[in-house]
């Protein structure tokens, strides 16, 4: 099983490569397949939850016949959103108490770097930058894309805009709190350990540089968006880069945090204003 990296769960921060190779979770290439499949596992049980979830949510809130017809609107009733986020989190945070509990030391903090310190502060203005970095990289874009706006913020709009008053605050909370910490866990937590186990350090920073970028890829596939993609993996690149080199998962979730936050605000005042004079970039 693994083992507590130098420094120890309290201790000065250490890389996560220094971590695995003084045997932190998963300590093997085997322990680090059987995560892959606990990953795997955890994300398609996620996407039932999700599914059973809304139909429970649907038929205590009388509209069980109207299910399918809401999963397509562009801005769903809270109910819905908060019930499919609640199933895919389920699926996620059971991923890695799998991998924690079969193939670990039953410890988040030590497994999956679960620790936070004043230093995450800085991932503050990482996540605010990721917005603007992410903004720059569409410019060229966007005026090759037809209704590029609508397109590009209807992720956004379906996930705060049919919310108003004490709905908004619960989805702004369930995005700005709850899905950094539940995606960290899953996306940095398990996946980026488990595959820089797997790449190991090939070629020194070949193996950790393809650890940090099939994980970001991934975090930017998971989210389905086609026109987002790109933006996205950037984002996810960034955040598994910040997690690697802290080895805790604390910086990225504060990061991931503050860029759904300027996601909010954006969304709740600078998209209406923007859409009623005309352009967003």
């Amino acid at each position: 099983m693994g083992t507590v990296a130098p420094g120890g769960p309290d201790g000065p921060d250490v890389s996560l490569g220094r971590q695995l190779a003084a045997g932190a979770a998963p300590d093997t290439r085997a322990s680090a397949w059987t995560w892959l499949l606990f990953a795997a596992l955890g994300f398609l049980g996620g996407q039932v939850l999700a599914g059973i979830f809304a139909v429970v949510a649907a038929a205590l809130s009388g509209d069980s016949t109207s299910l399918t017809a809401i999963a397509k609107l562009s801005e769903p009733p809270t109910w819905y959103i908060v019930s499919t986020l609640l199933g895919l989190w389920g699926g996620f945070f059971g991923s890695a108490w799998l991998a924690t509990g079969v193939r670990g030391t039953k410890s988040f903090r030590r497994d999956l770097g679960l620790r936070f310190r004043w230093i995450d502060l800085i991932g503050i203005p990482i996540g605010i930058g990721g917005q603007f970095l992410v903004a720059l990289m569409y410019i060229p874009i966007s005026h090759h894309v037809h209704d590029f706006n609508q397109r590009f913020d209807a992720p956004s709009q379906k996930l705060t805009g049919g919310s108003h008053g004490a709905s908004f605050i619960v989805i702004a909370v369930f995005t700005v709190v709850g899905a950094p910490f539940f995606e960290e866990l899953f996306f940095r937590g398990v996946l980026l350990r488990s595959l820089a186990r797997l790449f190991g350090t090939f070629g020194r920073w070949v193996g950790p540089t393809l650890a940090v970028l099939v994980t970001g890829l991934l975090f930017g596939l998971a989210h389905a968006e086609s026109l987002q993609l790109l933006g996205l993996a950037t984002f996810g690149v960034i955040l598994s880069l910040v997690s690697y080199r802290t080895g805790r998962l604390g910086m990225d979730m504060v990061a991931h945090a503050s860029f759904n936050l300027v996601a909010v605000i954006a969304s709740a005042v600078v998209l209406p204003l923007s859409t009623a004079h005309g352009t967003w970039f």
